[in-house]
C-alpha cells in the first residue's frame, strides 16, 4: 500500500517538475513559413505633393476570399506619420500622380469592363471621376505642366469585323510571342481635356509605345516639354515584345502630331526624364551602345542631335548598373539607384560625379524626387519588409513614414551574412541566411536559392523565401554568379555567350567556401531557384549530379533555343546567347548553353513548377525537362498553374509554390 501510494506521488512530482519546466523554458523559435506570405503589406510608388507635406502611395493586402490584392490610394503626412485612405476598392489601381498645383490627383483604376482608365480627385473633397473612356485599356498618364490637360496612351481598337469577316482571324506573328492569340495594336498617345474631356490623338501609324510585360518594371513615362508643346517618349519599331529592344527617345509636336528622333541610332532607350529647366534629358541605355550591357544613365540635350556624341554618361567612374530616379531640382544633378555587392543604393551624380547617400543600412526600392529636393522611398532592412521613408535632402538621414508590417511580429528571423569568393579570376559574391536556432559548429543542410534575371541579385535584405527555407533547419545560400549587376560591368558582361557553364562554376565556387568553413554537410544539398534560378537548377543537376539530395526548378529555362523563338523577348535574347542560332553554325552554341542536353546525367528527385501562360520562359522548356527526368527513371514532379504570367501572382497560388516548394525538400534534407 506504501510503496503504491510512493510511486503515484512519484509520478505526481514527476508531472508537475514537467509542467514547471515546461512554463519556464523559452517557447521553440517560430520562423517565416509560406503561411505568412499573405500578410505582407505592399507599398509601392511614392510620390511626393508639390509642396512636399505628404507622400502618395498604393498599399495593398491580401483579399484571401477573392484571391487578390486590393490596393488602396493612401496619403502620408511627413511632419505627423499620419495616413489616410483617398479611395479603395477600385481594381487596377496605380500611377497616381499629383496635378502641378497639388489640388488634384490622377490615377488608373478599371471601369466597369475591366479597362484601365484615368480618373480624376479633388483633393478638397468627393469622389473620383473618371476622365477617359478609352475603348482599350490606358498604360501611362502625365499631367501638362499648366495641369489644364493630361497626356495618356492607350492601344489601338482592334477594327470590328461583321459577318463572315469574324472568322478571317489569322495575323502575321513577326516578333510576337507564341502566346499571343490575337495581333497586338500599335500603342499610341492621347489628350484629354480636363475642363471638358475633349480628346485629341497625337501619334498614329505602325510604331508604338514600348509594350512590356509583367514581371519588367513600369513603363517608360510620358514627359511634357516645360512649355507645354511637346512630349518626349519612347518609341517602338512595332508593338510586339520582341522589338522592344528598338525603342528610342522620340518628340511629338502638340499642336501639329509631328514625331521626329530626339536623338539618332544607339541601342535601346528608355525611361527618359526631362531636367526641371527643360533643357537636358536623362534617359537609360546599355553601356558602349551594346545590347546586354550594363545599364547606363546618359544625359542629352533636349534639342537632340544628329548623333549619340552629344549624350554623356551621367556618372562613367561608377561601375554600377544604374536606373535612373529623377532629377533633383538644381536641374545639374541626378538620383540614381543600383546594386552595389550585395546592397542596393542610391547615388547623387553630377558633372560626371557620383556620391553614394548614407541611408542607414536601409536597401531601397522605388523611389521619388520632391521639387523641394526631398525623396520618398520604399525600402526593406533584413529583418523588415518594405516601409516608406524619406530623406529632407541629399545627406539627410532616412526618416520611416510608415509602420505597417506585422508578418515578422512574434517570428524569429534567421541571421544574414554576406560572404564572397573567387571563380576563375573573378570575384563572386551572395547572401547566407542562417536557420533561426543555428548552434555554431553545426554542419548544416544546405540549400541554394538561385536568383532569376540573370540581370539582378541577391541582396542582405528581406528575403521571403530565404527565411521560410532557413525556418527549416536548412544554410541558404543565394548566390550572385557571374551575370549578375552587382559586381561591375566585367562580372555582368562575363555570361554573354557563357549563359550557364560560367555561373555553374561560379555556385560551386561557394559552396566550396561554405564546406570549407564547415558550415554544411555536403551530403545533404538541394539546389533551386525561378526562372533564370530554374535555370541554373536545371544545370547544375545536369552537369553535377552527384551533389544533390533534390531540386526545385520554377519557370526553368531548359533550352535557349526557345527563349530565342518563343518567349516574349525572343530575338532580343541574342544579345546574350550570340548571333541567331539559325546563321551559320550558331546552332552549336547554343545548344551547348542549353541545360536540357544534359538532362540525362541528373539524379537529383526534381519537383518543376510553371504558369501555363508563362511568356517569358515558355511552358514547353519545363515539359522538356520532366519528359528527360521521367524518361530517365529520375523522381519528378510537374505542377502546372493554369494562370497567365511568369509566376502566380495571386496571394493563394503564391502561398502554394512555397509550401510545395518546402514541402518538396523536407524529406529529402531531414
Amino acid at each position: 500500500m506504501h510503496s503504491i501510494l510512493f510511486r503515484r506521488s512519484a509520478s505526481h512530482r514527476a508531472l508537475w517538475l514537467g509542467l514547471l519546466l515546461a512554463v519556464a523554458a523559452p517557447a521553440l523559435a517560430r520562423g517565416l513559413s509560406p503561411d505568412d506570405l499573405p500578410k505582407i503589406v505592399r507599398i509601392g510608388d511614392p510620390q511626393l505633393s508639390p509642396d512636399g507635406k505628404s507622400v502618395l502611395s498604393v498599399i495593398a493586402r491580401a483579399n484571401l476570399k477573392d484571391n487578390r490584392w486590393d490596393a488602396d490610394l493612401t496619403l502620408i503626412d511627413v511632419a505627423t506619420k499620419v495616413s489616410r485612405v483617398l479611395t479603395r476598392g477600385r481594381q487596377g489601381l496605380g500611377s497616381a500622380r499629383w496635378s502641378p498645383d497639388g489640388r488634384s490627383i490622377a490615377f488608373l483604376a478599371n471601369d466597369a469592363a475591366g479597362r484601365a482608365q484615368v480618373h480624376i480627385l479633388a483633393m478638397d473633397g468627393g469622389d473620383a471621376k473618371p476622365l477617359t473612356s478609352s475603348r482599350t485599356p490606358v498604360t501611362h498618364l502625365a499631367w501638362r505642366p499648366d495641369g489644364g490637360a493630361l497626356a495618356f496612351a492607350a492601344a489601338d481598337e482592334t477594327p470590328e469585323k461583321t459577318g463572315e469577316a469574324r472568322f478571317e482571324d489569322a495575323f502575321e506573328v513577326g516578333n510576337h510571342s507564341f502566346l499571343d492569340r490575337t495581333p497586338r495594336q500599335p500603342i499610341h498617345i492621347w489628350t484629354a481635356a480636363l475642363a471638358d474631356g475633349a480628346v485629341k490623338r497625337l501619334t498614329s501609324g505602325a510604331r508604338s509605345l514600348p509594350l512590356g510585360l509583367l514581371p519588367n518594371g513600369p513603363p517608360s513615362q510620358l514627359n511634357w516639354t516645360p512649355d507645354g508643346a511637346g512630349l518626349i517618349f519612347v518609341q517602338s519599331d512595332t508593338p510586339a515584345t520582341g522589338d522592344a529592344d528598338s525603342g528610342r527617345l522620340m518628340r511629338v509636336d502638340v499642336a501639329t502630331g509631328t514625331v521626329q528622333p530626339l536623338l539618332a541610332g544607339g541601342a535601346r532607350q528608355d525611361t527618359p526624364q526631362i531636367s526641371p529647366d527643360g533643357r537636358s534629358i536623362a534617359f537609360a541605355a546599355p553601356r558602349g551602345d551594346v545590347p546586354a550591357h550594363q545599364r547606363r544613365v546618359m544625359i542629352a540635350p533636349v534639342g537632340g542631335g544628329a548623333a549619340r556624341d552629344g549624350a554623356r554618361d551621367a556618372a562613367p567612374a561608377l561601375d554600377v548598373a544604374v536606373d535612373l530616379v529623377g532629377w533633383l531640382p538644381d536641374g545639374q544633378s541626378v538620383v540614381l539607384s543600383g546594386t552595389d555587392g550585395t546592397h542596393n543604393g542610391l547615388w547623387v551624380a553630377r558633372d560626371g560625379k557620383a556620391a553614394r547617400l548614407d541611408l542607414d543600412g536601409l536597401d531601397p526600392a522605388s523611389a521619388d524626387i520632391g521639387s523641394n529636393g526631398a525623396i520618398a522611398f520604399t525600402a526593406t532592412t533584413a529583418d523588415r519588409p518594405a516601409e516608406l521613408f524619406l530623406i529632407a535632402a541629399p545627406g539627410e538621414k532616412p526618416q520611416a513614414l510608415t509602420q505597417l508590417q506585422t508578418v515578422t511580429d512574434g517570428v524569429t528571423l534567421g541571421r544574414q551574412e554576406s560572404i564572397s569568393w573567387k571563380s576563375d579570376g573573378y570575384t563572386a559574391d551572395g547572401v547566407i541566411t542562417y536557420p533561426p536556432d543555428y548552434q555554431p559548429g553545426t554542419r548544416l543542410p544546405l540549400v541554394l536559392y538561385i536568383h532569376g534575371g540573370p540581370v539582378a541579385a541577391s541582396r542582405q535584405s528581406f528575403s521571403t523565401s530565404a527565411q521560410i527555407l532557413a525556418a527549416q533547419g536548412w544554410l541558404v545560400l543565394e548566390p550572385n554568379y557571374r551575370g549578375s549587376n552587382n559586381r561591375g560591368h566585367v562580372f555582368q558582361e562575363a555570361i554573354i555567350r557563357d549563359a550557364a557553364a560560367g555561373p555553374g562554376r561560379d555556385i560551386m565556387a561557394g559552396i566550396a567556401l561554405l564546406k570549407q568553413r564547415g558550415l554544411i554537410d555536403d551530403k545533404r544539398m538541394a539546389v533551386t531557384g525561378w526562372s533564370y534560378g530554374g535555370m541554373m537548377t536545371s544545370w547544375l543537376i545536369g552537369n553535377y549530379p552527384g551533389a544533390w539530395k533534390a531540386a526545385v526548378a520554377g519557370a526553368p529555362v531548359t533550352d535557349v533555343l526557345d527563349q530565342y523563338t518563343t518567349a516574349d523577348s525572343n530575338r532580343a535574347r541574342a544579345g546574350q546567347y550570340g548571333p541567331s542560332p539559325f546563321v551559320g553554325n550558331n546552332m552549336a552554341s547554343y545548344a551547348r548553353q542549353s541545360p536540357i542536353q544534359y538532362a540525362w546525367r541528373a539524379k537529383a528527385p526534381t519537383l518543376i513548377m510553371a504558369d501555363v501562360g508563362d511568356w517569358r520562359v515558355t511552358i514547353p522548356q519545363a515539359y522538356k525537362l520532366y519528359r528527360a527526368l521521367s524518361d530517365n527513371k529520375v523522381p519528378v514532379k510537374f505542377v502546372a498553374y493554369p494562370v497567365a504570367g511568369h509566376s502566380p501572382a495571386d496571394p493563394i497560388r503564391a502561398r502554394d509554390v512555397w509550401r510545395r516548394w518546402v514541402e518538396w525538400l523536407k524529406p529529402r534534407l531531414g
